[in-house]
């Protein structure tokens, strides 16, 4: 049963990562392939945190033009940020 609630949330999260911009899509989807299993509760509850950001911000932030002032989220973005593609 916690399998099938983890493969639920899953599902919800990935959608979640759906932006406006495919390149945000990718980001955000590569680090929930790849880090969410294994992740912390704290680092999880960060990425949710982050899916709250508007696209814009998100997209300065992963650039690099800006740097959240949130220091948990400064770090998540550049841990996802320095994911191989």
């Amino acid at each position: 049963m916690d399998s099938l609630d983890d493969e639920t949330e899953l599902r919800k999260l990935r959608w979640r990562c759906r932006r406006g911009m495919r390149e945000l899509d990718q980001l955000l989807e590569r680090w929930l392939d790849r880090a969410w299993r294994q992740s912390p509760t704290a680092e999880r509850e960060v990425f949710l945190r982050l899916l709250d950001s508007e696209d814009d911000r998100l997209w300065r932030w992963f650039l690099g033009h800006e740097v959240p002032g949130d220091v948990e989220i400064a770090a998540l973005v550049e841990r996802i940020r320095a994911l191989p593609v």
